[in-house]
């Protein structure tokens, strides 16, 4: 009795699961075979109907592919290196960043907005060739030393660009992101750490990408970017409330380089995390502690003026 119980109870779970895929499947397996056919089995009466109805759990049509029933030896790659087309007429030297052209798919020394696809392991010289006419070797992860425009050795951690195969900056403004600093080496030489199939650019998501060396005043096509500022001391304005912009200011400048200031219109205060604010008075990123990649958000919806979302660094109401 226990066991046909347990039995019983086995052929009941079994005999749900067969109505759910029925029902699920039943209009797939029709555009795909053709109407199905349910037929209705003898009732449940014995012990032998587990295997009757285990037969016809086996007989449903498969719905989402077929398992292997036997080894299937595949091909595989190991490493860090990769090969693909270069474009025509070109050269790709030892030591390069690689881009890919979107449109193509092929190889070329790096050009600012790329997406970069590693370093060239040996020279591949397509200067009189077709596309395609010969393949590129690549490493595509690893750390490698660069020489990049104002690398200090506060730097460790930051991202890193370039703007051709052989120029490497801090700023993201046209340019194609490689990876991060890893170690200091000396003054503008770093080691960078890449891995061009899982690394991704911290602000890849703003497709408007602005630098500001100069004082700006911001309007309502400023919406939707991020700006970079290299240099000290320089005012950002924001617009009256009834202009709403909503954008990211960014400190690109080195370690205890450059303040920026972000200044609201006469009438209105820069309000956010543990900032009050005040009417008509400056949030500042603060000079003496600031470091390259310091941020605020702003957004706007408040009438007392921009609202700060998001912080990174140390920042203060101008006195």
């Amino acid at each position: 009795m226990k066991i046909w119980g347990l039995r019983s109870g086995m052929l009941l779970v079994l005999a749900v699961v067969m109505m759910a895929v029925s029902v699920v499947g039943v209009g797939l397996v029709e555009a795909m075979q053709g109407p199905v056919v349910m037929q209705a089995s003898a009732p449940v009466s014995d012990a032998g109907s587990f295997d009757t109805l285990l037969a016809l759990l086996t007989g449903l049509p498969v719905l989402f592919g077929t398992t292997l029933a036997a080894n299937k030896p595949r091909s595989y790659e190991l490493g860090d290196r990769n090969e693909l087309p270069t474009i025509a007429s070109d050269i790709l030297y030892e030591g390069g960043a690689i881009g890919v052209v979107d449109g193509s798919g092929h190889t070329r020394p790096l050009v600012a907005g790329d997406r970069f696809i590693g370093f060239a392991e040996a020279k591949a010289d397509n200067a009189a060739g077709a596309a395609a006419a010969i393949m590129a070797r690549l490493i595509e992860c690893g750390k490698i030393q660069l020489s990049v425009t104002g690398a200090v050795i506060t730097d460790v951690g930051q991202p890193v660009y370039a703007t051709d195969d052989d120029t490497f900056v801090f700023n993201p403004v046209g340019a194609s992101f490689i990876g991060f600093v890893f170690r200091f080496v000396s003054a503008g030489v770093v080691i960078v750490d890449f891995d061009a199939p899982c690394y991704r650019d911290p602000w890849g998501q703003y497709a408007k990408r602005e630098t500001i060396s100069a004082d700006k005043t911001l309007d309502i096509e400023d919406n939707g970017k991020v700006f970079f500022v290299d240099t000290d001391a320089k005012i950002i304005t924001m617009p009256a409330v009834a202009t709403p912009v909503n954008c990211t200011i960014v400190n690109i400048g080195a370690f205890g380089g450059v303040a920026v200031n972000i200044s609201p219109a006469a009438a209105d205060k820069v309000q956010g995390p543990d900032l009050p604010g005040t009417d008509n008075k400056d949030l500042i990123n603060t000079k003496a502690t600031a470091r390259r990649g310091d941020f605020a958000r702003l957004v706007t919806g408040d009438a007392n003026g921009p609202i700060v979302s998001e912080l990174r660094g140390t920042w203060a109401t101008e006195a």
